[in-house]
């Protein structure tokens, strides 16, 4: 059993952080939208989940990094910006899940955002894994 953890260490910490990242959007969306945004209103709807988001990618950025990837790059800004990037572009692939399978094809939204959200959570780590921490698992490998 100790062998298996050893071994998907990465994968696990990713799901973990990945859950309170989640989290953590949720509950700062919904702060928001008790408190002082109205999700009636498209404009504050748009407002408080860019807001989430931008709370979750700063809580997965540096989770991420120290407890997922073990990053060591030393230019912290540029590894923050290709991240950012990369989750730019799977809120983007979420983004057009939503329109194209509930908006327009009108399926169940319920469903589509759980379908959405497993396709992001693989992206994300393969995006963190190939580009943005790639430096520092190539660094580690070669110890």
């Amino acid at each position: 059993m100790k062998e298996l953890l050893i071994k998907y260490k990465e994968i696990i910490n990713y799901l973990i952080f990945g859950v309170l990242t989640t989290l953590i959007s949720l509950i700062t969306y919904y702060a928001l939208t008790f408190t002082m945004l109205n999700p009636n209103s498209s404009i504050e709807l748009q407002i408080a989940n860019i807001i989430s988001w931008c709370v979750g990618v700063l809580f997965a950025y540096f989770t991420n990094r120290k407890f997922v990837f073990n990053s060591k790059n030393n230019d912290r800004l540029k590894e923050f910006i290709t991240f950012t990037g990369a989750r730019v572009t799977t809120l983007i692939l979420d983004m057009l899940i939503m329109f194209i399978f509930v908006t327009t094809l009108k399926f169940n939204d319920k469903i589509f955002k759980l379908i959405s959200q497993v396709l992001v959570v693989i992206g994300n780590y393969i995006l963190s894994k190939l580009i943005v921490f790639k430096r520092s698992n190539h660094e580690k490998n070669n110890r």
